[in-house]
C-alpha cells in the first residue's frame, strides 16, 4: 500500500512540476523598452496579453492586444530557455547606442516576486541568450502596426 501511494505521489508531483513549467510565463511580467531621442517603444507581456506603447507618453495611448496562441506558445518556449539568474550579467554584443546608432534597450522580468533586469543593450541587437525571446516580443509590436 505504501508503495502504491509513493508511486501515485511521485506521478502527481511530476505532473504539477511540468504544469508549473508551462505557467512560468503566465505568472511573470516581461517588459521590453527601447528609447532614443526620436524613438520610444515599450512592450509589457502579462498572461497572453501585450500592452504596446509607441511614442512618448502624450503622443499615443498604449494599446493592449491578445497574443495569438501560436505566438504565446513560442514565447513560453523561449522564456523557459532563459536562465533568469544570468540576466543581469549578460553582455551586450554591440555598442551602437553610444553614438546614436541604435536605441537603448532593456529587458525586465518580474518572476516569483523577484526582478531580473538586463544591462542596457542596442535595440535590434540583444544578447545571444535572450535574443529569440526579445525578437519575439518586438515582433508583437510589428504585427500590431
Amino acid at each position: 500500500m505504501k508503495t502504491v501511494t509513493l508511486i501515485l505521489l511521485t506521478l502527481l508531483m511530476g505532473k504539477s512540476c511540468s504544469n508549473q513549467a508551462q505557467n512560468d510565463l503566465a505568472n511573470s511580467v516581461v517588459q521590453y523598452s527601447a528609447d532614443s531621442r526620436g524613438f520610444h517603444l515599450k512592450i509589457v507581456v502579462v498572461n497572453k496579453k501585450a500592452t504596446i506603447s509607441q511614442g512618448r507618453e502624450n503622443e499615443n495611448s498604449p494599446q493592449q492586444i491578445a497574443i495569438p496562441e501560436a505566438d504565446w506558445d513560442e514565447l513560453v518556449s523561449e522564456f523557459q530557455k532563459v536562465n533568469l539568474q544570468e540576466i543581469p550579467n549578460l553582455k551586450d554584443p554591440t555598442q551602437k547606442r553610444f553614438y546614436d546608432g541604435a536605441a537603448i534597450a532593456n529587458l525586465k522580468i518580474r518572476y516569483q516576486d523577484k526582478n531580473y533586469e538586463t544591462v542596457a543593450f542596442d535595440h535590434g541587437f540583444p544578447p545571444a541568450a535572450i535574443e529569440k525571446l526579445v525578437n519575439k516580443i518586438v515582433s508583437l509590436a510589428k504585427e500590431k502596426e
